[in-house]
């Protein structure tokens, strides 16, 4: 063998460490908890009854059988995405995007986009059209949300779901589904614009990953340019577009597409069952509007998190209330903004305070024990800071619209009764003592914040009491 040159020696790093075993691993993650239930600590229920686990091995997942950048292309094309600077579509495009904007879980969007496209062939086939030609016309419109691994997922599952309903027309046939992805509106918000442009950059790299053909980033509170720069630095910078599969060898990718594609083939034979896309669409609105109402409530419950409108707002940003949120094409169906009621709070209370000239003071008094104390201070900012208001964090108690006290449990009842007789405030506690509440209720607390609560009615609540203009 003849001798390598310094430096130029493979680097092998997995020889460096020892194979470990599943078992290993679970031993490991089970030590960890410390005895916490494994199933609800680690395992992510998704939207779409996808149970997600913590980690994939090769052995968790069935490889496609398909070569990377060979039809259909699943595994990834051999060339780059198309970059597309106006979102505009062709009338004759089936709206995938549709159902993303109006609520649709990613089996939904895959399942009904399906049977739309396969009851286009079928008529086209039924007036004397080839199956390939027929299914060459049609283009795919994916809005692409911000469930990063999802949605590569989904692009990857409509690929496979397409081939594989065209070759029930025409064994022969492998078709190629042509993909336009959208960057979503419905998650986006009229506030936090350099938040919704890092939605967006995930977005489009999900849409790049998971193979689309063309890529429009639609800007929303941001400027046109930054959308198109997404792209160069999607392409120039992070050379995505140089990869043929990028997702490939991912478990987690490879394990979630074959679940979408199979949970979306059953959906989509629900409606074949029932004759077809368009007799289906009273079913299709009617489970619609069971999604769209789950995904609002887990917005206003704060289960899911919106950064910068439900959890972690700018408490800096102000006087935004001219602007308009951007409006999602969402076809025959109610479009959905996440973010559109915790707007509605804030811009209350911003009209408010220009009629008034005077911003709502939430007083978070801290006292006592620090992990408590500073644990329900920070929860508190987050809560109330979403609805506009001005907080101030302080161990003395100083005048307030109103106050919340952010202590331990076991010290709230001796704070109620120095605090309550002695400010006009209404006095909420931080936190659910349930053994306590009563008597807490009897010294004077008027109500109580923690994380069973519903954000939405607890913040409207209190804009009423305190009178805000609405």
């Amino acid at each position: 063998m003849p001798e390598q040159a310094a430096g130029t020696t493979p680097l092998n790093l997995a020889a460096e460490f020892p194979p470990i075993t599943t078992e290993e691993w679970e031993s490991a993650i089970r030590a960890d908890l410390a005895g916490a239930d494994y199933e609800k600590k680690l395992v992510w229920r998704t939207d779409e009854g996808i149970n997600v686990r913590p980690y994939y091995r090769a052995t968790d997942v069935r490889p496609l059988d398909i070569d990377p950048g060979q039809p259909p292309f699943v595994r990834g094309y051999p060339k780059p995405w198309e970059i597309v600077s106006s979102p505009a579509v062709r009338d004759s495009a089936v709206r995938a995007d549709w159902f993303h904007e109006s609520g649709a879980n990613a089996v939904q969007e895959l399942g009904w986009a399906l049977a739309w496209g396969v009851e286009r062939v079928a008529h086209a086939v039924e007036s004397g059209a080839a199956a390939a030609d027929a299914a060459r016309e049609i283009e795919f419109v994916y809005a692409i949300g911000s469930n990063y691994f999802f949605e590569i997922a989904k692009l990857r599952a409509a690929r496979l779901l397409w081939a594989h309903a065209v070759a029930a027309f025409d064994p022969s046939v492998t078709a190629q589904a042509r993909i336009h992805a959208l960057t979503a509106i419905s998650n986006k918000s009229i506030y936090d614009p350099y938040t919704n442009l890092l939605r967006a950059t995930t977005e489009a790299l999900s849409a790049a990953i998971g193979g689309a053909d063309t890529i429009a980033v639609r800007p929303v509170q941001f400027d046109q340019h930054l959308a198109d720069n997404v792209h160069h630095i999607l392409r120039e910078e992070s050379h995505i577009g140089d990869v043929t599969d990028p997702g490939g060898g991912c478990y987690l990718i490879e394990a979630v597409t074959t679940q979408l594609a199979t949970s979306a083939w059953k959906l989509f034979q629900q409606v074949e069952s029932e004759g077809g896309y368009t007799k289906a669409l009273s079913g299709i609105e009617q489970a619609l509007a069971a999604s769209r109402e789950a995904k609002l409530k887990s917005i206003s419950s704060r289960r899911r998190t919106l950064v910068g409108i439900n959890n972690y707002p700018d408490l800096t940003e102000k006087e935004l209330g001219n602007a308009k949120p951007s409006a999602a094409a969402s076809g025959p169906f109610p479009a959905l903004r996440l973010a559109g009621e915790f707007e509605q709070i804030r811009l209350r209370t911003e009209r408010h305070a220009r009629a008034s000239g005077h911003t709502p003071v939430v007083l978070l008094l801290e006292r006592g024990e620090l992990k408590w104390r500073m644990a329900r201070s920070n929860f508190c900012t987050n809560f109330f800071g979403c609805a506009g208001f001005t907080i101030v964090a302080s161990e003395e108690l100083q005048p307030a619209d109103l106050v919340v006290l952010c202590s331990s449990d076991a010290e709230y009842f001796d704070l109620a009764n120095e605090v309550c007789p002695a400010t006009t405030a209404p006095v909420l506690v931080a936190g659910n003592p349930k053994e306590q509440i009563e008597a807490l209720e009897h010294a004077g607390v008027k109500g109580f914040v923690h994380v069973l609560s519903n954000a939405v009615e607890t913040l409207r609540h209190w804009q009423d009491e305190l009178r805000l203009e609405k």
